[in-house]
């Protein structure tokens, strides 16, 4: 659980949680909610028989129309959690995610954040754009948004990883988005923003993983490619699958071609994947994701 600094009243709240699958869970939470006043907006759920995990997100707010104070709610929470052996946070679903973007030179993905979330298509706070070059500066700039550039050669990687997490510590950065970054994190970076940084690739995962997938998609001559959105692990491309989104091809288009068309996959997936995570909807469960929609 990653408590908020904040205990203002606020509007519509937001619990996610998992556990071990038992008797009672949807009884014990809505009681809870009941208890401390508040009305139940929207719930899904989620029993997986494989693990043995129950998985559940519940969108609420206070019966009367008031606010919601988050930190009482989650003491109060605590003993319900503790008798299920509960993961679970309870946050503002007003309250944006404070986000830092990383990108190397192509900007379609980071231009279709940014625009999205100034139209209040997302729910960002974006505390940074971060860049291995300098080519997207301006775009960081139109939207009015602080850029950093810190340079990565193989024998300044290490310097480079520890002034990112510098940055993702002094800016309270709670989500980080790799938007088309064209490096490769090391092990301990991945521990470090573990659960909290999501990649995308432009690739219908896993066919394609590493570099140059969609070189990779022209000589297998495949009809569809596609774009796949994943939360960062050690692993490369690897990590639990958020979202994926297709286009199709044919065998007269070039590799260029196929870039070309991926570029609105790419955004896209990594749109959605962004939108579902910072709702609080994405919940993770080894290796398997869980998105309820």
């Amino acid at each position: 659980m990653n408590p908020s600094t904040t205990d203002r009243p606020t509007g519509p709240c937001v619990l996610t949680l998992s556990c071990p699958d038992v008797p009672g869970i949807v009884r014990s939470v809505s009681g809870f909610l009941f208890d401390q006043g508040h009305t139940i907006l929207e719930s899904q759920q989620f029993s997986d028989p494989e693990s043995g995990t129950f998985f559940l997100r519940v969108g609420f707010a206070p019966a009367d129309g008031g606010g919601a104070e988050v930190e009482p709610l989650r003491a109060a929470f605590a003993d319900v959690a503790t008798e299920y052996a509960m993961t679970w946070k309870i946050v503002s679903a007003d309250e944006p995610t404070r986000v830092l973007v990383m990108v190397s030179r192509e900007a379609h993905c980071l231009n279709e954040l940014l625009f999205r979330n100034s139209v209040g298509d997302l729910n960002l706070d974006v505390a940074a754009v971060v860049s291995n070059h300098t080519d997207l500066r301006h775009v960081a700039e139109r939207f009015e948004v602080p850029f950093h550039h810190i340079p990565v050669t193989a024998a300044t990687k290490r310097e480079a990883e520890a002034a990112l997490l510098d940055l993702v510590a002094d800016l309270g950065v709670e989500l980080v988005v790799l938007a088309r970054y064209m490096q490769i994190l090391s092990d301990d970076l991945c521990k470090q923003l573990e659960g909290r940084a999501i990649n995308i690739h432009h690739s219908m995962l896993p066919s394609f993983k590493g570099a140059r997938p969609y070189h990779q998609a022209h000589q297998r001559g495949v009809k569809v490619i596609g774009a796949t959105a994943h939360y960062v692990t050690s692993d490369l491309d690897e990590g639990p699958i958020i979202e994926q989104q297709i286009a199709e091809v044919n065998h007269a288009m070039s590799p260029a071609a196929l870039v070309a068309r991926g570029r609105g996959t790419e955004a896209r997936a990594l749109l959605h994947a962004v939108r579902w995570h910072t709702e609080n909807r994405v919940l993770l469960n080894g290796g398997r994701t869980v998105v309820l929609r």
